[in-house]
């Protein structure tokens, strides 16, 4: 098993285009993934994406590419909170969302970890294993987020 790439899939029970709204759309971020407050999403290629993971850190994303309402992908500094993201101290987290029926097949994609030399301090919050854990809650979160939004 390789420790450079994580790979999730769920089935959301809501269109594509509301989980696509979950996944981008300030108003959602911070409520899958954050403090509940909105997230300043510059949603664009080259654009930012500010998370807010509390205790972790705050951390400027930077988008790389916006397929509207079937692929995100951004760069997530996890390792280095309030660094912009870039190649070199970054992943590379993806999101593939495809209609099942009258919901959606989200998959979701992290690499890079292979590349990063990681602070000894972080390990615990910006590896592998910790994103492994980590992508398994956030996708339930997503599923539920959207699921119990107003159709």
């Amino acid at each position: 098993m390789s420790e450079d790439r994580i790979e999730r899939e769920i089935t959301i029970a809501a269109p594509v285009e509301r989980v696509w709204a979950v996944l981008t759309e300030p108003e959602h971020v911070g409520s899958w993934f954050g403090q509940g407050k909105p997230t300043p999403v510059d949603l664009r290629p080259g654009g930012t994406m500010h998370l807010d993971h509390g205790e972790y850190g705050q951390f400027p994303t930077t988008i790389e590419k916006v397929d509207p309402p079937h692929y995100f992908s951004y760069r997530w500094a996890s390792a280095f909170p309030g660094e912009q993201a870039v190649e070199g101290n970054s992943t590379l987290v993806e999101f593939t969302l495809t209609p099942d029926g009258d919901g959606t097949h989200l998959r979701v994609v992290e690499t890079g970890f292979a590349g990063l030399d990681i602070p000894a301090d972080r390990v615990d919050t910006a590896g592998y294993e910790s994103h492994s854990s980590g992508w398994t809650e956030q996708a339930q979160n997503i599923k539920q987020y959207a699921e119990r939004l107003a159709a």
